[in-house]
């Protein structure tokens, strides 16, 4: 694999920049930082600060801490600082960030794969109750996100995870994020392969590896190898997705370039076919093409998916032969259309064991410390001692015994975690929403469960699959542009001329089945208070103008604007 680039061993002043200087490519010579973000990462590594924390932070105090620490570098261990209550929307945008900011973190816990024993999630639920007041909830990449820490006990709190087998780091940061798996890996009876020996490697090879901790901005991973396409493939920086070639056998698709945020593109298929034991070199080569060629310059063209879509396919997968692999790779064919509409493994499932898996629905992700140390210990009750999360916010308990599938679902619903959801609570994810978050306009996950209450009691019989995701800015978290109702927050005026939270719609966005982004209506945007009023008005059309078996997001992308309105 390529060796990184020397940086410069002096800092260098800041200065405005030139045209000569390109997008600030490492491996065309652009060694200067070029803004804020790239100085403090050539001045430290982020994996350094650490230290720092153990030894100054933890013991000094919040205000011991150094601004490039605190807004930079200590996300290289999955903290952010999170944001001071009672600071409305319409200041999001306005404040610095020393304003914005409270004197708790954020801290994310890395759920490789969504994998986790049920020690290590009576851990995380401990954790929760003890330094997190009760907070936990499942994020949409399989983490589980704790708010309401104190610097003075992240020492304690690693050294609880990192006992059990797990850790924050690089949870946040220019790094390698959480690499995001099959939940049923290696148990599903459809499987087509079983990726678990390659994210495995691949976390050995790059995880606290200072060769790939100063990439220019964050770097997603998803490697599947389910007919499903449960790892929302198109919208990751790399994929891996299970095919069959006709020679070869199973493997994996590579595809690259994938992402959101307020520049969405769907990732591109390189068109070649990678063996269990080629995935772990395609993935370090692709990441140092990210790290060599990515751009620094400007933090809105800092993503995979810029550099993607310039060079294109052919010219990504020639570099990557050539001046990383030094092999041609072979060619492959695409995966399939998706088995199945939901993808979420939501329900009871026969395992290829025999056994059987079950998968249940927390609202929006929100769960708490109390609730994960009793779905631990209902797991052991059962049988089982593995549990998984998903991309879609959900839950899975592996191994259990036929016998003992009926009393497993009764206890979680006891708990409100039912393996039996309506479409509603199946289908919709928040984003954490204004509560916590600095970059958000808008509440999201208290809105996310009552419209979800709502609309089941307007709608009773709805069953068709349907998503319906909430995000609190721009950034779509929550992936808003890839939902049948995309709902990205912002501040409107009511009919009373009152500034109010509200959002703006996408409609008809999906991935896995005729991917694509979602339709905007011009002008288009509803009050929170409204949500349930319009979403059900819209289903109703739906229900009277759809053909025969007719998905909403091809009902939506056809419909008139009067009818999405």
């Amino acid at each position: 694999m390529a060796a990184t680039p020397q940086n410069p061993s002096a800092a260098t002043p800041r200065r405005k920049v030139s045209r000569h200087r390109g997008e600030g490519q490492w491996a065309a010579g652009h060694f200067t930082p070029l803004n804020g973000n790239e100085q403090f990462k050539k001045d430290d590594d982020g994996l350094n600060v650490r230290t720092r924390i153990e030894t100054i932070y933890s013991k000094r105090g919040f205000d011991s801490i150094d601004p490039n620490d605190l807004r930079g570098r200590m996300r290289w261990w999955g903290l952010y600082t999170q944001r001071r209550p009672g600071i409305d929307g319409g200041k999001t945008a306005v404040l610095e960030p020393e304003e914005l900011d409270d004197e708790y973190f954020m801290l994310r816990v890395r759920v490789d794969g969504g994998q986790l024993t049920t020690e290590q999630l009576r851990v995380i639920g401990e954790v929760s109750q003890e330094f997190a007041r009760g907070t936990a909830d499942i994020t949409d990449r399989q983490n589980v996100q704790y708010h309401w820490i104190r610097i003075e006990d992240v020492p304690a709190i690693w050294q609880r995870l990192e006992a059990v087998g797990l850790s924050t780091v690089t949870a946040c940061g220019d790094t390698p994020r959480v690499m995001i798996g099959s939940p049923v890996a290696g148990i599903a009876e459809d499987e087509i392969i079983d990726a678990t020996p390659a994210l495995e490697e691949m976390k050995r090879r790059v995880l606290n590896n200072p060769a790939y901790s100063n990439l220019p901005r964050k770097f997603k991973t998803a490697i599947s190898g389910s007919p499903v396409l449960d790892v929302v493939h198109e919208i990751n920086d790399v994929a891996f997705v299970g095919v069959r070639h006709p020679e070869h056998g199973p493997g994996f698709d590579v595809w690259v370039g994938g992402g959101l945020s307020t520049n969405p593109k769907l990732g591109v298929r390189l068109g070649a076919w990678v063996s269990m034991d080629e995935v772990p070199d395609v993935y370090e080569g692709v990441i140092s093409i990210f790290r060599d060629h990515g751009y620094r310059r400007l933090r809105t063209r800092a993503r995979l998916k810029f550099l993607v879509a310039d060079w294109g396919p052919e010219k990504f997968r020639q570099i990557l032969e050539d001046d990383y692999l030094g092999r041609k790779l072979t060619d492959g064919p695409a995966p399939d259309e998706p088995v199945s509409r939901w993808r979420d493994h939501v329900g009871v499932h026969r395992q290829k064991d025999g056994r059987f898996y079950v998968g249940f629905a927390p609202r929006v992700g929100r769960v708490d410390g109390t609730v994960l140390t009793k779905i631990a210990d209902l797991a052991q009750e059962h049988g089982s001692s593995r549990v998984r999360t998903t991309v879609e916010q959900k839950m899975i308990i592996l191994d259990v015994e036929e016998g003992r599938v009926d009393s497993l679902v009764e206890s979680l619903a006891a708990l409100d975690l039912t393996a039996t959801p309506s479409t509603f609570r199946r289908g919709t994810m928040a984003c954490t929403g204004i509560e916590f978050c600095k970059l958000a306009i808008v509440e999201t996950k208290a809105r996310g469960s009552a419209l979800i209450d709502e609309l089941e009691r307007r709608l009773p019989d709805f069953d068709e699959p349907l998503t319906i995701n909430l995000n609190g800015c721009p950034n779509a978290c929550a992936r808003i542009q890839v939902a049948d109702f995309g709902l990205k927050g912002q501040l409107m005026t009511d009919d009373r001329g009152e500034q109010v939270e509200g959002y703006q719609v996408h409609l008809g966005g999906a991935l896995g089945l005729e991917a694509g982004f979602g339709r905007k209506v011009r002008g288009l945007k509803v009050t929170s208070d409204a949500l349930p009023d319009y979403i059900e008005r819209v289903l109703r059309r739906y229900q009277a103008e759809r053909e025969e078996g007719e998905r909403f997001a091809t009902w939506a992308s056809r419909a008139s604007e009067e009818a999405l309105s």
